[in-house]
């Protein structure tokens, strides 16, 4: 008989998180306030999206934004320019936010009378896709100068997104990105994935999608 137990951390750590999630998923539910996980790599253009989506949203959603980054407030205070509720989290080094750190960055935002909370996280494809943030709705943003190959070589950040942007259009004929075949890749992973095309710099598609935000806001305020 073996003297000394087998733990398998990972799993372990994942199920604390995933449990510690659905439990400020109900938090948030009773406060009001419907929380997005945006997800990408660095110079996607997250920040820059925001400020579109921001603009398009503010007169109708009362908004709070968390920027999260291993230093630096640069986006932060790209952010404040916009005139909404925002505060920059530091991981420490950390490339991803898990559940609980994503509630300290909620109770020192101040969610009170806010309708939409943004947690944009650590640029990274990889490592904040692992981890279930407590959000109603994950997004995450590719930009056309990253490649169509992308969902076939990080499946889960695709799997676990309600939606897809696809950011920088306005310079697509300056690179080998093809829009139908990254199409089907994403959905080859997720096949309920919405994709929204959009150019950040010049606001082309940015409606469509503040129209469907502001849908799915609508929907989950009027769950039971």
């Amino acid at each position: 008989m073996d003297s000394y137990r087998i733990i398998q951390l990972k799993q372990s750590v994942f199920a604390d998180n995933d449990a510690d999630a659905d439990l400020l998923r109900r938090e948030m539910k009773e406060k009001g306030a419907f929380l997005i996980n945006l997800m990408s790599s660095p110079g996607s253009g997250k920040t820059t999206t925001l400020t579109k989506l921001i603009a398009a949203l503010k007169d109708e959603l009362s908004i709070g934004v968390m920027e999260a980054d291993i230093d630096s407030d640069v986006d932060a205070d790209t952010i404040s320019a916009t005139g909404v509720k925002v505060i920059q989290l530091h991981t420490g080094g950390m490339c991803h936010l898990d559940a609980d750190m994503t509630r300290q960055g909620i109770r020192q935002l101040g969610i009170e009378g806010l309708d939409l909370v943004i947690l944009e996280n650590v640029g990274n494809l990889v490592c904040p896709a692992e981890f279930d943030t407590g959000a109603a709705l994950n997004m995450m943003i590719l930009s056309v100068p990253e490649g169509h190959d992308k969902p076939l070589k990080y499946p889960l950040v695709f799997q676990v997104c309600n939606a897809m942007i696809i950011n920088k259009t306005d310079v697509l004929p300056y690179f080998d990105f093809d829009m139908e075949k990254v199409s089907k890749f994403a959905r080859m992973r997720n096949p309920n994935i919405e994709i929204f095309p959009i150019s950040a710099k010049t606001g082309d598609g940015i409606d469509a999608l503040a129209a469907w935000l502001k849908q799915q806001v609508k929907k989950w305020k009027e769950q039971e």
